[in-house]
C-alpha cells in the first residue's frame, strides 16, 4: 500500500482550481481515459503576461487529481518561462513526496502544461516529441530522456514508474534501455575538475542553502548538514520533514539529486541523528 503525505491527500480531498478558465488564452488535453488517466488544463494571462489564472479537469487516481491541483497553484503569478521550467520533481517536492510508483501522474501534469503553453504560443514551446517508443502508452524518446536526466533514473522500472513508458506488453523495454545507457553516459561530467575535500563541502553548503533548504521550509520543513564523509552526506531532517511518512523520497528524489547535479554525481545522502 503506497504512503501518501497529508498534503497530498488534502489536494486529492479538497482540489484546487478545478473546472475550465472562461475564455482561455492556453488549453491542452493529455492521457487517455481509456488508459485509465487524462488531463484537461487551460490558463488565461494578466496584462504582464503572467499566468492569472489556470484549471484542470482529471479523470484519474487520487495521485492524479492531487499533483494536477498542486501544479495549478505552484504556477499562479509565473511567466511562461518559468512556468515552463517547473519539473516533476517540484509537484512533487511540493506535495511533501510521492510514491515512486505515482511519479507519472506529476509528469502528465507538466506535459499538459506544455502543451496548453504551445497551443497559446501557436508553435512548440520544447523540442520535437520525435519517435514514439512506447506504443502502449504513447511516450516519445525526449520523454523518456527528460525524466532520466531530471531525475537520475537508472533502471525500466523508474523509467516506469515516471513516464508510464514499459507499463504495457514490454515490448519497448530494449530501447528504453539504451536511452537510460545513453543518457547517464552523456551525463558522465569527464571533464569536471576533481574537488577537494575543502571545495566539496563548501559546495554542498552553499547548494543546501541556495537551492534545497528554502524548498523545505516553503512546507514547514528543514535540513541541517551534519558532517560530509568521503562522498557520503550525512544530514538531519527537521521540522515538518522530520515527521513526514515520505522523508525517505524526499532526501533521494530531491536533496540527494541536486546535489548530485550541482556538486558530484558520486554523492549519497544519509539521514542520521545528531
Amino acid at each position: 500500500m503506497w504512503e501518501y503525505t497529508d498534503k497530498l491527500k488534502d489536494h486529492f480531498l479538497n482540489p484546487r482550481n478545478v473546472g475550465d478558465v472562461e475564455n482561455p488564452d492556453g488549453a491542452a488535453e493529455v492521457g487517455s481515459i481509456a488508459c485509465g488517466d487524462a488531463l484537461k488544463l487551460s490558463f488565461k494571462l494578466d496584462e504582464n503576461k503572467r499566468i492569472q489564472e489556470v484549471r484542470f479537469k482529471t479523470f484519474g487516481c487520487a495521485s492524479a487529481i492531487a499533483t494536477s491541483s498542486a501544479l495549478t497553484e505552484i504556477v499562479k503569478g509565473m511567466t511562461l518561462d518559468e512556468a515552463l521550467k517547473v519539473t516533476n520533481q517540484d509537484i512533487a517536492t511540493y506535495l511533501g513526496g510521492l510514491p515512486q510508483e505515482k511519479m507519472h501522474c506529476s509528469v502528465m501534469g507538466k506535459q499538459a502544461l506544455e502543451k496548453a503553453i504551445e497551443n497559446y504560443l501557436g508553435a512548440p514551446a520544447t523540442e520535437p516529441g520525435t519517435r514514439i517508443i512506447c506504443e502502449c502508452f504513447g511516450v516519445t524518446e525526449k520523454e523518456i530522456e527528460r525524466a532520466v536526466k531530471e531525475n537520475n533514473l537508472s533502471t525500466i522500472e523508474e523509467v516506469t514508474n515516471y513516464t508510464k513508458a514499459g507499463g504495457g506488453c514490454g515490448n519497448c523495454h530494449d530501447a528504453i534501455r539504451q536511452i537510460i545507457e545513453r543518457v547517464r553516459a552523456e551525463a558522465k561530467p569527464a571533464d569536471r575538475p576533481k574537488l577537494t575535500n575543502i571545495q566539496k563541502i563548501r559546495m554542498i553548503e552553499e547548494t543546501m542553502e541556495r537551492e534545497i533548504r528554502p524548498t523545505l521550509k516553503q512546507d514547514g520543513g528543514d535540513i541541517d548538514l551534519i558532517d560530509v564523509v568521503g562522498n557520503k552526506v550525512l544530514v538531519a531532517t527537521r521540522g515538518a520533514c522530520a515527521t513526514c511518512k515520505a522523508s525517505d523520497i524526499t532526501l533521494k528524489h530531491f536533496v540527494e539529486s541536486r546535489l548530485r547535479d550541482l556538486v558530484s554525481p558520486e554523492l549519497i545522502v544519509e539521514e542520521v541523528t545528531p
